[in-house]
This record gives C-alpha cells, structure tokens and sequence, in this order.
C-alpha cells in the first residue's frame, strides 16, 4: 500500500470517531434547543391563559389559528398543592386534525385570588418540530459526509504536495541502473529530504565502487589463471604422453584433468561473466535465433548421444533479436546444456522459438528454487556442472533488459526468455 493511502485510512480511523461524535453531540444540542423554543413557547402561552383567567377576561379558544390546546380543571379543597412546573410528551387529539397527533405538553398548577387551585395542560404539536428534526438530521448527516471528505481530500493534496521530493528521490532510484553511474540527486527545500538525497547518493557511490572492485578482481583473477591452468594442463598431458604409468597412476591423473577442465571451464565463464557486467559487447547485429537453436541442437546431440536424448523444436513464425553475435550464442547455448545436461536418459529437450520469446522445457522429478535457480554456483541438488551456466544465462539477459524465468508444469522444468 502506497504511503499516501496508508497515511490517509489512518487519519479516517482518527476522524471518523471524533467527527461523529461531534455530529452527536451537534444533533442532540439543536434538538434541545428546539425542545427549549418549544418550551418557551408553551411557557408563554400557559401565562397567557393564567392571567386572563386571573383577570377574568375570556380564555382564548382553542384552535383560533393555532393548533395548541389547553385544560383547566380545579383541584380538591383542602389539597394544597407546591406550584409546579413540568414538560413531557403525549399523544393529544387535535380537533382541527381529528386526529391524534405527539405533542409536547405543559403541565402546571396556579392559584387565585379564592384561594382555589387549578391544574392548567397546555398542548403543542410537535409534528412540524419532528419534520424539522427530521431535516435537521440529514443536514447534519451531510455536513458530515462532506466535512470528512474534504479534510481527508486536502490532507492527501497537502501530504502528497509536501512529500514531492520523496517521489522524486524514488523516481531517481528506480531510473538508476547498477553499472552506471547514477545521475545527481533531484534538489529540494525541505532539510529532511535533502539529508536523505546525500545518503542515498553517497550508499549508491560506495555500492558502484565495490562492484567495480569486485569486478576488477573477478576480471584480473581469472585473467591471471589462464596461464598457469594451461600450463598445468600441458604438463598433465605430457606425463600421460610420455611417462610409463600404472593403471592407478593413469586413473589418479585422468581425475586431474577432469578436476582442472571443470575448472578452466568455470575460469572462463567467471571472466565471461566479468566481461557482460564491464559492458564489453558493445557490437550488436540481428541474430535469427530459429537458426541459432537448429545449430545448437545438432551439437548437443552429438555431445550426449550416449544419452540418447531426443529433440523437439517448434518454430512459430520468424524471430530475430538484436544483440552480440557471441552473446546468444552462449544464450542458447547454454539454455539448451542445462536441459541436455539434467534430462534423464531417452528424455526428451523440447524448444518453443516464437516472436520474441524462447521457451526451453526438459523433464524433472521435482520443481527447482525459483528464487535461486539463476544464482552463481547454484546447482540444485546435482553435481556434474559448475553452476554458472544459468547464471550467465540471467546476467546476459540482464544485460540486454530481457526478461528470464523458471517454472515447473506437469513434470517439465521451462526455462523463458522473451524480449521485445
């Protein structure tokens, strides 16, 4: 999850409790307020009616444009009554609606000058006030949709605006390419930002120099051991040649010489290696890889015969990539060696060649580690290899922005390269 969404449903899970209980809070205060109106108003209308009936004026009627009623009745004598003063809510039968309606109802007592008490009701409906809780609900209700929204909205515009430099140090990462030496930091304002810019820059400086220091090595180690390996080689095939041995004398040298062509092997591929990350193929020319891989299988054929491994290869339409002539060479090559070299006897090496992709699948009784089937010295489990074989197979396609993968279906090992 992106930082922008996750910084955004945090400040939601804050909001949304805080904000809603401010909408609480906010409904249950306007409807107060409304009860209080309505509490007035009912106040104001029972000392209406007290005074005139204390006056002896005549009471208003009920209704008279309005849809409040009232009663008065008297009280038993010798009950003496505290004055009071109280509110509730009650259905009440309205006359001009004949019908019942809530009410919100005022019930006090008053006495006068006979010293004769009276209870006074006095009635107000409250169905305009419920259709105005009613609005008053859904505005609120929409205020706080609409006020969580826009804090959230201009929290991510401000948070996006102030992390721009970020995205640009991540723009700057992700354009830079290991081999190459990496371009200025993007420049900003904000001291944080600027810090890490320098550390980055600094971490990706020291992570080129020792790659180009390992490289040096690789390149100068393996350089160096042509020679002497040669020359032990040489040596070994002179004393087979030329000097009188027993039969375990001649096995303890032909180990030798194989010990010591696995390693000239592994030799030359480590300085093959050397050569891709130094980038020094630079020669490039369009490589009909359908033709390249009908060479390639007549030679391993006659390198495993003894295996009597079969070929399959379907080609699908014309493919030609452009690279180094040598490069795919040792591409395919190398592909169509790995599967060679683990087949099982009477197996079968089947190659897909289509528009931009080559597909190189042999059998197997158990998938290989994805994660590291393309690491040097990686052998999986089986010896017989130097395990820098697919190796080489990545770094070239690393090389040239191929993509390469592994996958095990149905008891095949394939092995993918596609281009464009």
């Amino acid at each position: 999850m992106k930082l922008i969404y996750k910084v955004t449903l945090r400040l939601a899970l804050i909001l949304l409790p805080i904000i809603t209980l401010w909408a609480v809070i906010f409904y249950y205060t306007m409807i107060e307020e409304i009860n209080d109106e309505s509490d007035d108003s009912l106040v104001e209308y029972a000392e209406t009616i007290i005074r005139r009936q204390l006056a002896g004026y005549p009471l208003p009627l009920p209704g008279n444009g309005s849809n409040n009623s009232y009663t008065i009745e008297p009280l038993d004598s010798g009950v003496y009554v505290e004055p009071y003063m109280t509110f509730h809510d009650e259905m009440v039968y309205i006359p001009e609606q004949k019908d019942t309606e809530p009410a919100r109802v005022l019930t006090t007592v008053f006495m006068d000058d006979r010293d004769i008490m009276y209870r006074l009701q006095v009635a107000m409906p409250t169905f305009e006030r419920d259709d105005l809780r009613s609005a008053i609900f859904w505005y609120v209700l929409v205020l706080y949709a609409l006020l969580l929204l826009v804090i959230l909205l201009a929290t991510s515009a401000i948070f996006y605006r102030s992390m721009g430099p970020l995205y640009k140090l991540l723009g700057w990462f992700g354009r830079y390419t290991p081999g190459k030496r990496p371009s200025a930091v993007p420049e900003c304002d904000v001291i944080e930002f600027q810090k890490l810019g320098q550390a980055a820059f600094q971490a990706v400086n020291r992570a080129e120099e020792y790659s180009e220091q390992q490289k040096l090595f690789i390149g100068n180690a393996s350089h160096e051991l042509q020679t002497p390996l040669a020359v032990i080689g040489n040596r070994i095939e002179w004393l087979v040649d030329n000097t009188p041995l027993s039969e375990e004398q001649y096995a303890e040298l032909s180990k030798i010489q194989r010990t010591l062509g696995r390693l000239v092997r592994m030799n030359r591929t480590l300085l093959l290696l050397t050569k891709i990350d130094n980038g020094q193929f630079p020669e490039v020319a369009d490589v009909d890889v359908a033709a390249l891989v009908d060479r390639e299988i007549e030679l391993y054929n006659e390198i495993y015969s003894h295996k009597e491994v079969k070929s399959n290869v379907q080609v699908r339409g014309r493919c030609v990539v452009s690279m180094n002539e040598a490069l795919a060479d040792t591409l395919v090559g190398n592909l169509l060696k790995n599967a060679y070299l683990h087949s099982p006897e009477g197996a079968t090496v089947s190659v897909q060649v289509g528009a931009g992709c080559i597909v190189v699948s042999n059998s197997g009784d158990a998938p290989l580690d994805a994660g590291r089937v393309f690491d040097r010295f990686y052998h999986g489990g089986k010896s017989g290899s130097t395990g820098l074989g697919l190796a080489l197979v990545n770094s070239i396609c690393r090389f040239y922005n191929f993509k390469v993968g592994y996958r095990f279906e149905d008891g095949q090992h394939l092995f993918t390269v596609e281009w464009n």
